[in-house]
Parts: structure tokens; sequence; C-alpha cells
């Protein structure tokens, strides 16, 4: 086990109508003026909206909104988010939603105390010294922003998709009822759970052995979530399924499934490619794909790991269980309704040498991983996935 450093130091306010506390929540911290940001209709459609406004004028908090955060989330309207940030000296920013509108929250709270273009954190030029505080009402369990210390922005312009970490962006708080997730559509609940199930995948395959402690509390988030995940996606209103999957979508990304490993997030920095180059993919639809490719190219490379993985979570023990667990989880995502080929989001051969080429920054550079992956290689799992 590798030394590390953990901390996550945000305050969980879970259960049924605790976003009804909002207001009181922010009032008992001494805030008096918040940014409130959200993504486009639908919290206006569940009456959310309403419940959060009526709580914070109940509770003296005046609050300014910026809306219109798409998937994907835009340095655009984060920019856009920094201006009004400063003009209203606002205290703190409310984010409502899910991962893109709690990035775009977080690039915002970023960008506030600088002089700076907020961009030049994602694109790698500074990190973060002081930031605004961010608070969260979740309502979509996938991304676990709302615990983590990541953020990660498109630049439509460039067409790139950048992520960066900084432990001054956990969020503050996070509001967790998961009857707020009852809504949301299968599609967006099955990326959901691809995207919960990869964040500790990808921990868990690293090149760091022995992980006892480590490895179980992964494999049980995984388990976990394949089982929350089955049942969603027959009952959208279960309760303790939908309750599963929030919880994991928090710890699965607050650094407590990597402790003592080694972060290399290799398939997400390939799938950052493909949905900055094509805003119409879905991050969890670009992983399901991605990553069943990549597993298959680099089997080898973790035969203990897909074995124990094979034996905990989906009962494999005989025969070649490395081979028939990576079969059995992509049959599991099929099971979701989510893509498994580059060719189901009309991503054709002819583009993968432009893709490998921006993976790569034109053959200059790898995508760390426990295997590095130049062109060729990229190129490869491109084949494999196509």
């Amino acid at each position: 086990m590798n030394n590390f450093e953990f901390v996550s130091p945000t305050k969980i306010y879970f259960g049924k109508d605790e976003e009804k506390r909002i207001g009181e929540i922010l009032k008992k911290e001494g805030y008096k003026k918040i940014l409130l940001h959200y993504g486009k209709s639908s919290i206006f459609k569940s009456g959310l909206y309403d419940i959060v406004t009526n709580s914070l004028r109940k509770n003296d908090i005046e609050y300014v909104e910026l809306g219109g955060v798409e998937p994907n989330p835009k340095i655009e309207l984060v920019r856009e988010g920094v201006k009004l940030v400063k003009t209203e000296k606002i205290e703190l920013i409310l984010a409502v939603g899910g991962g893109s509108v709690i990035d775009s929250g977080k690039s915002i709270a970023c960008g506030a105390l600088i002089d700076d273009d907020p961009w030049c954190f994602n694109a790698h030029e500074k990190l973060p010294t002081k930031v605004l505080p961010v608070g969260v009402i979740l309502t979509i369990s996938a991304a676990g922003s709302e615990l983590s210390n990541s953020c990660v922005i498109t630049n439509g312009k460039i067409h790139i998709k950048n992520g960066f970490n900084s432990d001054l962006i956990r969020p503050k708080f996070a509001i967790m009822n998961p009857i707020l997730t009852f809504s949301v559509s299968p599609f967006q609940t099955a990326c959901g759970i691809v995207d919960i199930m990869m964040h500790t995948l990808e921990r868990y395959f690293s090149d760091v052995d022995d992980l006892i402690f480590t490895d179980e509390i992964s494999l049980g988030l995984i388990k976990s979530v394949v089982k929350a995940g089955k049942r969603v996606m027959i009952n959208p209103r279960d309760y303790n399924a939908r309750a599963t999957l929030m919880i994991a979508s928090s710890f699965s990304h607050n650094g407590l499934t990597g402790l003592g490993s080694k972060m290399y997030f290799t398939v997400h920095k390939l799938e950052h490619i493909i949905s900055g180059a094509y805003d119409r993919v879905a991050h969890g639809a670009g992983l399901s794909i991605l990553f069943i490719a990549w597993a298959r190219y680099t089997k080898e490379l973790f035969l203990d790991k897909w074995q124990k993985l094979g034996a905990e979570v989906f009962h494999i023990t005989e025969g070649d269980v490395v081979i028939k667990t990576i079969d059995t989880l992509e049959d599991y995502f099929k099971t979701l309704n989510m893509p498994i080929r580059l060719s189901d989001e009309q991503i054709y051969e002819e583009e993968f040498a432009r893709l490998a080429n921006l993976a790569t920054q034109n053959q200059t550079k790898k995508i760390i991983g426990v295997k590095e992956l130049d062109y060729q290689d990229v190129m490869r799992i491109f084949e494999l996935a196509k």
C-alpha cells in the first residue's frame, strides 16, 4: 500500500425532504447572498426550484440565478458566472443538479477569486489557491462531484474537455434525497450507473497489489451498484436502490476506493477526447464503450484483479475467468441499454486517426496509466471498440 493523504470534508444531509432545509442550513452557516446555479428545465418540472427558492426567502437568503448548464459543462457559461459572482458579491455557489452543474459551480467558485480566465485551471496552467465555497443539492447519482476534488469542463471553441483536481473545490455540504432522482430518465440513470462503477474500477485496476482493505471496499461498492442498478431499471421509484446509487456515487469518487492505490483514470482521459470532440456523447456512454475495449487490450496486466472481480461481483470461478468477467460486464452494460461500440454513437473507423491524434497531441504525448497509451495503442483500443 502506498502512502496517501485523504480528506473528505463535505457534510452530507441525506434523506427524504432534506432539500427543504437549504435556507436553514445556509442561514446557520452565516451566508446571506448566494448564486443559485442549475441546468435547464428539470428543476422547474420537478418542483424543486419552488422548494429551494421558498426556503431561501423564508430564511432571508438573497440569491442570484444562473441556469442553463448543459451536459459536458461549458467554459462559456462559467465565464458568465464568474462575472456575475464578482459583480453581485456572492458568498457561496449553490449547485442544484448533477455532476455537470456541480462542476460548473466549482469552476465559477475558482474563477471568482482570480483575474485570469477560469479555463487556466482546466488547461493545467494553474492550480487554485483560494475558492468560494460550494454547496450542492444533488439530483442525479452519477459523477460523484458532490464529494470529489475534481472539476471537468469543456471548451467548445477548441473541442477540448479537461479536468483538474484540488481539495479546495470539495463542496462544503451536499443535500442528498434519493426521491429527487426518481424522475431521472432510464438513459441518464444508466449513464450514472456506469459512471459510478468506472470511478471505482479505474482506481481498482492499478499497479499496486495486495490492497486488502481498499479492494474489499471497491468490490463491495461495485457489487452494490450492479444490484441496485438492476432494480432501478425495473422500478425507477425503488427508494432503497436509488439511495444505494446515491451513496455509491459520492463514495466512489471521494477517494475512499483508492486508498493506498495509484489513480491514473486512463479510460476517463480517453473518453474526454470522445465527448470533447462529439458533444452529443454522454460521458457514461463513452465510458461504457471504451472501458470494455481497454479491458480487453490490457487484461494481461491485471489477471489477479479480474479474477477477484469475477469471483466477488459476478460469481465466476471456472474456465477463463478473466474473459468471462469482461464479457459479463459488457453484458451488464447491454442490460442497461448502454452503447458498447463507437459505431453505436455514429463514430466510425475513418475518424479514429483524428481522435488518436487529439488524444496524443499529434503523437507527441502518451495517456498515462499502468500501460501508457501511445498513438498506436489508442488506435488499437478504438479498433476493439468499433
